[in-house]
């Protein structure tokens, strides 16, 4: 038999209401997942339906593969591979504003989520980027854990536990962080066994029309994240979008002829980032679109300083696919029957696309292969697209072009060529302008 060398992390969601052991059901989807020859495809859900154990059937809603660190081409199954299985119950509770200020003054300081929560779920496995940069985010913190329970001398190696996440608007770095939030708190379950929490600063409404406020304003924020990872047993992220909001630099103010309450708003943010690096239960991601404006000792802080560009062609392929893919699930999109069931066999995937040798003329469909081709065509004249414009292609296509209950697949994705190329033009009509 083959070594299992490589891990494949399985999160299985159990039902709502399910009243399950997390413990017991490890068991049962280890045991059932190592006897299995199907093909891991990372990022996936697996099709559990025909496995035979009641208690599986009777009390898990989705069994989501992770990310795999394998070639392209390679085929993984569940036998041949080390099994990382978590299991874990949604909270269903929305978020909660926390507000500053009182009457028509007052402006939600912070948002609160209990994690994991069901409003963020699969968002993680809906966010596609260029390859490693999910892993690197997962893989820096749990190498800062490792050094914390080990007992690393914080004197000699120094680790903040800050990221920050840096690229062009539309590109989903906060919803990048949210969902890597709502990944650790299924991940980390074990070791935080009350979940975890997703602190969301508002960071606009910390600045006040009152001089020397708003970094009093900064304190008592930090004073309610503290509050909150006193207890050791949740972890706690704090996600500050858009930070050079409260990070501006301190040398751009200076160079005012009058004192800006900005500096003390930067002063009052480092000294509290600097007290969160003694408990190990927190973790603070930041989001910017402008690094030029953050303050050099904020940006020194930063441990990972990951940046989100737009889409690269393979993602773009992706992004495309995988909405065509849902509008066949629920039957939008249809395609003949021999090609599999409705939201399977759509395309090939992207490294068998590529190698194509061209794409077919707009509307015409004869298969996975030529479907394949001409998305990967519509996917690079996409180039330039962020992926916010991207996800609401799909919808602009049947708006636009389609307005009827279904459509076959060559038919839209005819309508998505048109709707990519009304895009481009918009864009270059605004850029006349």
């Amino acid at each position: 038999m083959q070594q299992k060398t490589v891990v494949v992390d399985v999160e299985v969601r159990l039902k709502r209401g399910s009243l399950a052991d997390c413990n017991s059901m490890r068991v049962e989807v280890i045991r059932w997942l190592e006897t299995q020859q199907f093909e891991l495809i990372p990022q996936s859900e697996l099709d559990f339906s025909g496995c035979g154990n009641a208690m599986i059937l009777a009390e898990v809603m989705r069994i989501t593969i992770g990310e795999i660190d394998t070639p392209a081409f390679e085929t993984l199954r569940p036998c041949t591979a080390s099994l990382r299985v978590y299991v874990y119950r949604c909270e269903e509770a929305g978020c909660v504003e926390d507000t500053e200020g009182t009457g028509e003054d007052a402006t939600p300081s912070c948002v609160q989520w209990e994690l994991p929560n069901v409003d963020l779920d699969g968002l993680w496995e809906s966010l596609i980027y260029e390859r490693g940069v999910k892993r690197r985010l997962l893989d820096f913190v749990g190498t800062s854990l490792l050094f914390s329970d080990r007992g690393v001398n914080p004197m000699i190696i120094g680790c903040n536990r800050v990221a920050l996440l840096h690229g062009p608007p539309g590109t989903g770095k906060t919803s990048l962080c949210r969902a890597l939030a709502h990944k650790l708190s299924i991940r980390l379950r074990q070791r935080y066994p009350r979940g975890g929490l997703l602190v969301e600063v508002n960071a606009h409404s910390l600045f006040s029309k009152w001089f020397s406020e708003s970094g009093k304003l900064v304190l008592r924020m930090f004073q309610h994240i503290q509050e909150l990872i006193e207890a050791r047993d949740v972890f706690v992220c704090v996600l500050i979008d858009e930070v050079e909001s409260l990070s501006a630099s301190r040398k751009s103010a200076m160079s005012g002829t009058e004192p800006s309450d900005a500096i003390r708003v930067v002063n009052a943010l480092l000294t509290q980032i600097d007290a969160l690096r003694a408990h190990p239960n927190t973790l603070v991601l930041t989001t910017s679109n402008i690094t030029g404006a953050i303050d050099l000792a904020f940006v020194d802080r930063a441990d990972i300083k990951q940046f989100v560009g737009l889409p690269t062609a393979e993602a773009r392929y992706s992004v495309l696919a995988s909405a065509v893919a849902e509008l066949a699930r629920v039957g939008i999109v249809t395609i003949p029957p021999a090609d599999g069931p409705a939201s399977q066999g759509l395309f090939l995937p992207f490294h068998q696309a590529a190698l194509l040798a061209g794409a077919p003329s707009p509307g015409v469909s004869d298969g996975p292969a030529a479907r394949s081709a001409q998305l990967m065509a519509i996917a690079r004249a996409c180039e330039g697209f962020s992926g916010r414009v991207l996800r609401k292609l799909p919808f602009l296509a049947h708006a636009n072009y389609i307005q009827a209950q279904t459509a076959n697949a060559g038919e839209y994705l005819a309508a998505l060529q048109s709707a990519v190329l009304h895009e481009k033009k918009d864009r270059e009509l605004l850029a006349a302008n």
